[in-house]
């Protein structure tokens, strides 16, 4: 009894997808296993089945009714013979135009279909007069129907292993390699994207490289009748043998693209910034904060070129984020460029704000607020800048960098501000190395280039891999707002796609108003980076707003600014802004030729072996008679601590009334009244650079970075 009590139900192993084989439980009862199995053999044999239905019923049943309508009189069967053969070739022609043949997998389709329909029309063409059931049509019948059927039911298996709708090979791209030279050249898998731009893939033969095809590049553009830097060929970073061959055969963004504000106010930093469209229609993004590295940015592009809007466009997201700080000095375009959202920047210097001094204050301070920033981010436990700091991020942005910039300073805060949340932007017209120290130029790893006069101009600002695949914009001002652009979270495979910035012109207003709201959200500098600024950064011209002074509407566009102006005893008034700081500069260089040609007039020493030549002006001076009654009474020399005081006074002074840099030489008065000489000075200037108080740059300039204690 407890053998007929076990479960009789059959069981088989099978695959369930993730565990291996298992057991796999069927029906028991009546016709349990044969019933599973025949359904699914019928599930299975179904899909292969309308072809060989279709070859068992049409054709007798087709050419039966023919033959019943038209086989009984010689005339009416050769009239309908010839026009069905006329009629089958009609339709073959049809089947043929229609079943398209842009791959092999595709003209396969087309000759067997079209074969299907000869044959068929054919056989039902003959059966108007010999029927279908007698010798030899019954034969064809069988035989021709179960091959159609057979081989249509192979294509049904094939085509389940491969996708006929994939472009294996461009008869037209291989046609066009064929007429420039390159005939070996395979072309595979070409597409459009229904946006004005078509895709392939591109294969060598032995002998061959991608460099000859990036050479034949310009004819290729030439025949598509494109600009040159339409046609992009790319190496494949994992196969010396492939590349991918790009052709932008309708320009797409001829009409502008129009600014996009940022979807909120108080983003954080490392949010993406929509600046513009690519060629294909897709949205132009960059994400420099969040890049696993920050890449600091050269702009370049002659004037014309777009370089202005693709400032204001990346400078007004960035003012509307948060834990965010931005320094900008333009001392070419100044106001003009960003005078309409100036609120939005902590520093601003241009020519009517702090002029060329004050910028080189600001970059001269900068090595001190990285290595502060580096401290605090260390004390935190973080090896790099992230939203997660208590400092903020910090865009040092220079427009025409060659006009200001300290290379020495420059190409020390490149390499040195990257890891601690300080990202760098350059912008010029030409980074040669006239223009640009090679170091700060190999520090700048992200690049937006626009329009250059010659095509070897890009190649200061691109890397060589995007200009090698043909995306050179040489093409001056005529295309404003085009260019390439690399880095900053831009993915590689993107960097050869040309691109266009948004248009920020007809929106200035609108971006304003943006930047005003942003008050509201905007974060004051952190303490530890202002603290290390020092002096430079606590007497600025410019102070933007914020959250903690969130200021009020600035006055409306049109409005001009009002001159500040100084009343004089008999008043009269002057424009205390009249002088330029380059004719100031040029003023202090010529007095300092003067004085050296005074200086080189004055006589060599007239008794060099005289007793007296040993002597030094701080030296005591002994009796020149010793027999005379004369006698001269010598000031006490001040002590140490006295002497300190004089030369810290006097640099005080200088800090008090803003100015934040002096020579060695500035400080001889105060030297000669501490009783001190040349050696005492340098060693005391030393000494406050270590303590951090002054920075010495590499031109022997110092900088007043902080108050110094003065005793009293």
């Amino acid at each position: 009894m407890a053998r007929r009590e076990r479960d009789n139900t059959p069981a088989m192993r099978g695959w369930d997808g993730q565990n291996g084989y298992t057991l796999a439980t069927l029906p028991g009862g009546r016709g349990g296993i044969l019933s599973t199995i025949g359904s699914h053999i019928a599930a299975k044999a179904a899909p292969y089945l309308p072809p060989w239905i279709g070859a068992a019923v049409l054709p007798p049943a087709a050419g039966w009714g023919v033959n019943e309508m038209w086989g009984d009189s010689a005339l009416s069967a050769g009239l309908a013979s010839a026009g069905m053969g006329a009629g089958g070739v009609l339709l073959s022609a049809v089947t043929w135009a229609v079943a398209g043949g842009t791959n092999k997998f595709r003209r396969y389709r087309r000759v067997q279909a079209t074969a299907s329909v000869a044959a068929g029309m054919g056989w039902l063409t003959c059966s108007v007069s010999a029927g279908p059931f007698g010798h030899p049509m019954t034969d064809l019948w069988l035989l021709g129907g179960g091959l159609f059927a057979a081989s249509w039911n192979v294509r049904q298996i094939m085509r389940n292993a491969q996708d006929e709708t994939e472009e294996t090979e461009s008869t037209g791209l291989g046609k066009l390699a064929e007429a420039i030279g390159l005939e070996k050249v395979q072309v595979k898998n070409a597409r459009g994207n229904g946006k004005g731009t078509v895709k392939a893939e591109v294969v060598v033969p032995p002998g061959k490289t991608i460099e000859d095809v990036q050479a034949a590049a310009p004819k290729l553009a030439a025949a598509l009748h494109v600009p040159p830097s339409a046609v992009t060929v790319d190496r494949n970073p994992d196969n010396a043998a492939r590349g991918s061959f790009s052709a932008r055969v309708a320009d797409l963004l001829k009409d502008g693209v129009p600014f996009q504000p940022p979807q909120e106010l108080g983003l954080l930093p490392t949010e993406p910034i929509p600046v513009g469209l690519y060629a294909d229609g897709e949205v132009w993004f960059i994400n420099p904060f969040l890049a696993e590295i920050l890449q600091h940015l050269l702009v370049m592009g002659v004037t014309g070129s777009g370089k202005s809007e693709f400032a204001r466009t990346v400078l007004a997201h960035l003012m509307t984020r948060r834990k965010l700080s931005i320094w900008l000095i333009d001392l070419a375009k100044g106001e003009q460029t960003v005078g309409h959202m100036q609120e939005g920047l902590d520093w601003f210097v241009d020519r009517k704000r702090g002029g060329t001094r004050e910028a080189k204050a600001m970059l001269r301070c900068l090595p001190g607020v990285i290595a502060e920033r580096g401290t605090a981010l260390a004390e935190e436990g973080l090896d790099q800048w992230t939203p997660a700091s208590k400092l903020n991020a910090m865009v040092v942005w220079i427009e025409e960098a060659a006009d200001v910039a300290d290379f020495d300073v420059l190409s020390k805060i490149a390499r040195t501000a990257r890891s601690v949340g300080v990202w760098l932007v350059i912008s010029l017209q030409r980074a040669t190395w006239k223009n640009m120290d090679i170091d700060v130029r190999t520090n700048l790893q992200a690049a937006a280039c626009f329009g250059v006069d010659e095509a070897s101009d890009a190649g200061f600002c691109l890397p060589d891999r995007v200009t090698d695949s043909g995306a050179v914009p040489d093409w001056g001002a005529d295309r404003p707002g085009y260019g390439f652009s690399t880095g900053m979270g831009i993915p590689a495979k993107r960097w050869t796609t040309e691109v266009r910035g948004s248009l920020t012109k007809t929106v200035k207003e609108q971006i304003r108003e943006m930047v005003v709201a942003a008050a509201a959200v905007r974060d004051p500098l952190d303490e530890e980076s202002a603290r290390a600024a020092g002096l430079a950064y606590e007497q600025r011209t410019h102070r933007g707003t914020n959250r903690t002074t969130p200021g009020t509407m600035p006055a409306p566009l049109h409005a001009a600014p009002e001159p500040a102006w100084d009343e004089d005893a008999d008043g009269t008034t002057d424009d205390i802004d009249a002088v330029d700081p380059a004719v100031e500069e040029a003023a202090a260089m010529e007095l300092q030729d003067a004085y050296h040609e005074v200086m080189s007039q004055i006589p060599a020493d007239p008794e060099p072996d005289a007793d007296y030549a040993r002597l030094r002006l701080d030296d005591d001076v002994p009796d020149a008679d010793p027999e005379t009654d004369l006698t001269f009474e010598q000031a006490a020399k001040p002590s140490t601590d006295e002497a300190r005081s004089i030369l810290y006074s006097e640099i005080d002074g200088w800090a008090t009334q803003g100015r934040l840099t002096f020579e060695p030489g500035d400080l001889i008065p105060a030297t000669v009244a501490a009783g001190r000489s040349r050696p005492w000075l340098q060693g005391e200037l030393k000494k406050l650079t270590s303590e951090g108080v002054l920075q010495r740059d590499g031109q022997g300039e110092y900088t007043i970075v902080r108050p110094i204690a003065v005793a009293a």
